[in-house]
């Protein structure tokens, strides 16, 4: 089967940019399995009827790292997740950036506590712009080096 003419062949994982909430390089599962994408949050405060606070973990190693946004509530919705307990999740609208690819995407707000990746890209968010092959990660978003390379010289 031919990708489509638009399509960017992608890794499982991924480095992300949120560029509405000043997030980058968070570390991403792009899953064909999942329809609604999701991120990592520790605990979220309902302000009003549009808006939402929330303490994204965009890092959990070496260092936690987390970061208060606040943003428009796009809606509210009910999410059976992988474990099989229905819940009720918010949902935020804004930008993600893969590589030089921008588009906007629903965020589900959802504890990702011992989970691998702090985001989660369903395939609601995929659809048309990648093909995700499962067998390799960091295709479109090169893994920085945690050790500088030395100098030969």
């Amino acid at each position: 089967m031919k990708p489509k003419r638009n399509t960017e062949i992608a890794g499982w994982s991924e480095r992300v940019d949120v560029p509405d909430w000043g997030l980058n390089r968070v570390r991403a599962k792009l899953d064909t399995g999942a329809r609604t994408s999701a991120i990592d949050v520790a605990q979220f405060e309902i302000i009003d009827d549009e808006h939402v606070r929330f303490e994204v973990v965009y890092r959990v190693t070496p260092t936690r790292l987390t970061k208060w946004i606040e943003a428009r509530c796009s809606r509210v919705t009910r999410v059976k997740p992988s474990h099989g307990q229905p819940q009720d999740r918010v949902v935020c609208l804004t930008t993600l950036r893969i590589g030089d690819n921008e588009f906007e995407a629903e965020l589900g707000l959802v504890c990702r506590k011992g989970m691998l990746c702090r985001m989660l890209i369903g395939r609601s968010a995929l659809a048309d712009r990648f093909l995700v092959d499962s067998s390799r990660k960091y295709v479109i978003t090169k893994k920085k080096r945690s050790n500088p390379p030395k100098d030969s010289t």
